[in-house]
């Protein structure tokens, strides 16, 4: 997939549902290598499976791009940190990050 963001790495937060659902499909039809961060809770973020998250990756592999799920919560100092560090392990840094969560 070749695009205006050909080669960049995305997070996207909040990245299973919704807007932030559209950003990861977009970002990967331009290019984008994606993680897709999201608790995959309810609206009050109670609960939480990698599910949600999982699905958007494999929808955008399914496409012909490259995404990873991750399930930290991004409201935890850790947690953000294990999210930004997943980045860069599997797609060696990050050049853009939505705050979508």
């Amino acid at each position: 997939m070749a695009g205006l963001c050909e080669g960049r790495v995305v997070v996207v937060t909040g990245g299973a549902r919704g807007i932030g659902r559209e950003h990861c499909l977009l970002f990967a039809k331009e290019g984008a290598k994606v993680v897709v961060n999201d608790l995959g809770g309810d609206v009050a973020g109670d609960g939480g499976e990698l599910g949600p998250a999982q699905a958007v990756a494999e929808e955008i592999k399914a496409m012909g791009g490259e995404a990873v799920a991750n399930g930290d919560d991004v409201s935890d100092w850790d947690g953000a940190g294990n999210m930004i560090q997943q980045a860069v392990d599997t797609f060696g840094g990050l050049d853009v990050l939505v705050n979508n969560a």
